[in-house]
């Protein structure tokens, strides 16, 4: 293995780049497709996305999960096709070319010709397609532009002509009206044949819809009141609650109308004035309202009469705002038009009378406001600017302004309006049993989203988009759906290339009736964008025109992923396709991620600036650190993701650092050995290392395959959420626990075998962490794996290549969990000292480890009991099995658990619980399990004490040698740190005491020499013994500790002569002596150690001149070859 630069010095982002590169040089991503062609398909679906805009973090987050789900699958041995595919039609095409054209009506695209303008959309499709796909492969996935599918292509188009015939052949497709996206004000109606001339009073904050009133909504369940001013007489209906919200109302005279006078204005009050200001005649419930006819505000719906202008009932009224009465436009509000027609006031398939053009205006029908932009005719309706429309102002209750949500354009910023226009559906109703059915045969992750739901129009009244493929007559009567190119032109007996509008509205189709009831043109609709992806399955291998055996063998597909906001629109319409098409669901397997907000919780704006752009954060912190970012966050539960780059930093400081310095240790450690003389290091292989005795390496060993079991469990389950903070803590555990704990082991200090077994154990593991990571961190395992494999004959060249690591035999659930059980003595100690002001410098002399398990305190008495007594610094453990000796026991609830599935009962619960005896709590432990007020609990439903610790803390002199050995180390190794030393850079440690008595120190250290030695590696040195020329690295002086004051200074490890013996092998010449001298000292010190050791101690020269190392004398034959004196060793240390 090459060595590798400290953890400062790596830059992540450089790295990937190299990687990024390396994969193109090595065409890696071509290799893996061609490694796994003989495997079994893994069909993925990858939802389209619209390619006028740059990606964003929802496109990198969805983009991630499908590249992470899509390598395990192929490192678990499948073949995964990867097309990426484009959606190049619908509506932010054209807002691009309507806003670089200043187009702002369909009457302006229908004179400049849609041939023109369709051209213009097509122009700008693939205009970012470079940056997308640059910034796509930046992040890691890999995924295939080159054989990319494309919404707009004929033969996706086809396809999707296809998929529509055979609804329409099934009698799944019909006709009919649906909604597309629209100052406070409360309406008088008066109550037809009302012995107390009474009015509904019914609240709007879109004015401009009440032209095109035709009903009056309740709700059953809710209480109605007849109430009367009390101040002029008048009488309201409004519901019970909402009494409060009526106006104040002025002692003014009741026009003929029952409503105010023109002059007469109501004023908001707050609830008590307002309800105060009334006389509650009469309560009934909202059930006796319907049916009730009244008088409309306008005349212009008045064909309608004998069906409209009455109260209909339905849950979607609610008493949070308003009067309870709301008032139904169905031309211009989903449940408006519902609630009309399942109440015959409207009926479904038939014409609806649109009072609003194509361009938001009103038509000639509202004669008041022809022309006029509705949302601008709002002040228009409520102000009496002409004599014809003063009666609205009489029916006016109360008006203001109201702050509430609205929708808005999501390109121009403009707010939407609501109208009804026709539109063709999909008969889902008919599929529902079978829909709900192959919905139960899939795995939706998270579970809650797994909602069937209706899909809406599937056209649209727009130019660029694939063209429904519906020929009419003009009397309505012949309707023919063509499925394929081929069809069309047979039937028309034209060439056809091109499948959109310009190219097809021209081509007519004879009657089928005779030439007599003349042509079929086609209608002017297209596809909704959902319908053209929904039916991606089929129309991106172009079947069942192409590739009929491949779709017929590998559906339904076994995964896809989108956003939330995909719902109801791509995964239903994946679904219902499919059921409808096959009696099979689209796909198998489906993960939903939430949304990425901007920091403050708002949504993502390029033109509000509130979020670094995905390429900064990149070229910062690198793709890795920003994937493993997103993929452990809320966002892959389908809940929300405040967005922070913060966020992404603290992935590579908590995460692949620690990973790095680990990966780093091993290579250090292992390119030592070949310093030190030993062969280069190769690993055991993995039997051997399984089979080690060291308690760590067991515990390593468990613990990698106990994360290779759960990766592939959960992976094969699609819970990406909880993957990722088992890989952490694994890679947290590896760091902190083996590697730490296993330092001196790895630095060779415990005997070379020793030292290879822990070296071995850590590669292997490390190997296995790696292809554990490999989907999730793509980049970051390259490197280390390039590194790793030089060692290892016959590995794959990139771990894309590997497959992932099988589960070899159960792990070893004792040693693990023994353990984790040490961790937490460790951390609890810890706390107590910290506490009670104990530096872990400080030794102590006792600690009581409690715990019931028998087995666990064996271990930690036994094979753990050394870690724990070095890193805590006490003298020894005692262990007890009996809980009540030292403490008394109480079961407290975990109100996180418990709260949600307990509910209103919690509170009982929580109070039986914290009222257990001993017994019972003891009882419970032991049977596992308690009913409680009918609620079975578990032990996990319980807040638990683990482990107890006590420690004692009294002060003991016959401990102050340990303690001040220990403080000395502590400095000696801040002051390595300080230098910017590695933990395998070799230097000379020296030690002077500053005291009037020397002797003091100097014995207290001798009696420490085997802990400092085995602490550092070296020997503690009198400062005495430093050679006149050695370098000097750091020297520090130091007061006052344990009542101590010296010196520690650190030198380069020098070489000390015999000068006399030098100058004798010079027959007395002292110039060619020095010479000697000054060129070994020139030479670097392990490599000079190195050769000294592979030349058995001698070098060759005339004569032996003696060096001295320390107190220990090297005898080094040198020879007469005035060019071979660099094979000698001797240092001050050895």
């Amino acid at each position: 293995m090459e060595d590798v630069c400290e953890g400062k010095d790596f830059s992540f982002p450089k790295q990937e780049e190299q990687v990024l590169q390396w994969w193109t040089d090595v065409k890696a991503f071509e290799t893996q497709l061609n490694k796994t062609k003989h495997l079994p398909e893994y069909i993925f679906y990858d939802g389209p996305p619209f390619a006028t805009g740059l990606p964003h973090y929802g496109h990198i987050l969805a983009g991630t999960i499908k590249d992470i789900v899509t390598r395990y699958q192929t490192m678990t041995g499948h073949h995964v096709t990867r097309r990426f595919g484009w959606d190049c039609h619908g509506l932010p095409v054209e807002h691009e070319i309507d806003t670089k054209l200043g187009i702002k009506s369909r009457e302006d695209v229908l004179r400049m010709g849609i041939d023109k303008y369709n051209e213009e959309c097509r122009s700008i499709v693939t205009r970012y397609v470079g940056e997308w796909e640059k910034v796509i492969t930046r992040t890691g996935r890999w995924i295939d532009f080159k054989s990319d599918y494309k919404t707009m292509d004929l033969s996706y188009m086809e396809s999707v002509w296809w998929v529509f015939a055979e609804l329409f052949k099934k009698n799944l497709v019909y006709r009919g009206f649906k909604d597309v996206p629209d100052p406070e004000i409360m309406v008088t109606f008066p109550i037809v044949d009302d012995q107390d001339g009474a009015s509904f009073v019914a609240w709007t904050t879109t004015p401009s819809t009440l032209p095109s009133n035709l009903a009056l909504c309740v709700n059953l369940n809710f209480v109605y009141v007849k109430a009367k001013s009390k101040a002029n007489g008048n009488i309201y209906v409004v519901a019970e609650s909402r009494l409060s919200e009526l106006s104040v109302e002025k002692a003014k005279e009741r026009t003929a109308n029952g409503g105010l006078d023109d002059k007469t204005k109501g004023t908001s009050g707050k609830s008590e004035s307002s309800a105060a200001a009334y006389e509650v005649l009469d309560k009934f419930p909202g059930s006796s309202l319907v049916g009730k006819k009244y008088v409309p505000l306008f005349d212009y719906f008045r064909n309608f009469s004998d069906t409209a202008f009455r109260v209909v009932a339905d849950d979607y009224v609610t008493l949070d705002s308003g009067t309870g009465i709301v008032h139904c436009a169905p031309a211009f509000g989903e449940d408006d038009y519902r609630v009309c027609m399942e109440n015959k006031i409207i009926n479904k398939g038939e014409n609806l009378v649109m009072p609003v053009d194509d361009d938001g205006c009103f038509t000639e029908m509202i004669t008041d406001f022809r022309g006029r932009y509705v949302k601008e005719a709002d002040k228009d309706i409520i102000q009496p600017v002409k004599a014809s429309i003063v009666v609205i102002l009489k029916r006016l209750v109360k008006s203001g302004n109201f702050t509430h949500r609205y929708p808005f354009c999501w390109r121009s910023d403009t707010p939407l309006i609501y109208r009804a226009v026709p539109s063709w559906f999909v008969a889902v109703e008919k599929l529902k049993d079978q829909l709900l059915a192959n919905n139960e045969k899939t795995t939706w992750v998270p579970s809650f989203v797994k909602k069937m739901q209706e899909i809406g129009p599937i056209s649209r009244s727009r130019f660029w988009g694939t063209p429904l493929p519906i020929w009419i007559s003009k009397d309505g009567v012949d309707i023919e759906v063509i499925g394929s190119v081929e069809e069309l032109e047979s039937r028309s007996g034209m060439k056809v290339t091109d499948l959109h509008r310009h190219k097809i509205d021209h081509i007519t189709i004879p009657s089928p009736r005779g030439p007599e009831f003349g042509v079929l043109h086609r209608v002017e609709d297209v596809f909704d964008c959902w319908f053209e992806s929904g039916s991606m399955p089929y129309a991106y291998i172009h079947y069942p025109f192409e590739n009929k055996e491949y779709f017929n063998t590998n559906f339904p597909g076994h995964f896809v992923a989108e956003g939330l906001d995909q719902t109801r629109g791509w995964f239903y319409t994946l679904m219902v396709l499919s059921t409808a098409l096959f009696e099979k669901p689209a796909f198998r397997n489906l993960i939903c991620n939430g949304l990425v907000l901007a920091e403050d919780g708002k949504k993502m704006s390029k033109r509000l600036k509130n979020y670094p752009s995905p390429m900064e954060v990149i070229d910062d912190y690198g793709a890795d650190a920003l994937r493993l970012y997103i993929i452990n966050s809320p966002v892959v539960r389908a809940e929300p993701l405040r967005f922070k780059k913060e966020g992404v930093y603290a992935v590579v400081k908590d995460v692949f650092l620690p990973w790095y310095n680990a990966y780093r240790f091993l290579v250090q450690n292992a390119k030592r050995l070949e310093v030190d003389g030993v062969e280069p290091f190769v690993p055991l292989d993995r039997a051997t290392v399984i089979n080690s005795a060291n308690v760590l390496d067991q515990w390593i060993n468990s613990a990698t395959q106990s994360l290779v079991h759960f990766v592939r469990q959960e992976m094969d389950a699609y819970r990406l959420y909880t993957v990722v903070p088992y890989l952490l803590k694994f890679i947290d555990n590896l760091t902190n626990i083996y590697v730490r704990f296993n330092r001196k082991r790895l630095k060779g200090r415990t005997g070379e075998n020793d030292c290879k077994t822990a070296l071995s154990t850590l590669y292997h593991v490390l190997l296995t962490c790696c292809k554990a990571m490999a989907p999730f961190t793509p980049f970051f395992t390259e490197v280390l794996y390039k590194n790793l494999r030089k060692v290892s004959n016959g590995s794959e060249e990139s771990i894309h290549f590997c497959s992932f690591p099988e589960v070899e035999g159960k792990g070893g659930d004792r040693i693990e969990q023994s353990v984790n059980r040490m961790m937490t003595i460790i951390d609890l100690a810890r706390n107590i000292r910290e506490r009670h002001n104990k530096p872990l410098k400080t030794p102590l002399r006792e600690m009581v480890v409690v715990h019931p398990d028998a087995e666990f305190l064996d271990d930690i008495v036994g094979r753990l009991k050394e870690f724990v007594l070095e890193e805590l610094n006490v003298k020894s453990i005692v262990p007890c099995n009996d809980p009540l000796k030292y403490a008394s026991l109480r079961a407290e609830p975990d109100y996180s658990v418990l709260g949600k599935r307990l509910g209103k009962s919690m509170r009982v619960v929580a109070e039986a619980l914290k009222a257990m005896s001993q017994e019972e709590i003891l009882s419970f432990e032991k049977t596992g399990e308690i009913t409680i007020a009918t609620h079975c609990l578990k032990l996990s439903d319980i807040k638990a004490c683990d482990v107890l610790v006590i420690i004692d803390l009294q002060p003991d002199d016959s401990l102050f040698e340990a303690g001040f050995a220990r403080e000395v180390v502590s400095r000696i190794q801040k002051l390595r740190k300080k230098s910017a030393l590695e933990s395998t850079d070799s230097v000379e440690v020296y030690f002077k005491s500053l005291d009037e008595d020397v002797t003091v120190s100097a014995e207290i250290l001798k009696s420490q020499e085997t802990y400092i030695k085995e602490a550092l590696g070296c020997s503690l040195l009198h400062y005495s013994m430093i050679p006149k020329h050695a370098v000097v690295i750091a020297e520090e002086t130091y007061k006052n500790v344990s009542n101590f004051d010296f010196q520690i200074t650190l030198s380069r490890t020098a070489l000390v002569f015999n000068e006399k013996a030098i100058v004798d092998l010079y027959s007395g010449n002292a110039k060619y002596a020095q010479a000697l001298q000054v060129y070994l000292l020139s030479r670097d010190y392990d490599n000079l150690k190195s050769e000294f050791q592979q030349g058995n101690g001698k070098i060759k020269k005339e004569k032996n001149p003696l060096f001295y190392a320390g107190t220990k004398t090297l005898e080094t034959p040198i020879s007469s070859s005035s060019s071979s004196l660099s094979q000698l060793f001797c240092s001050s240390n050895n």
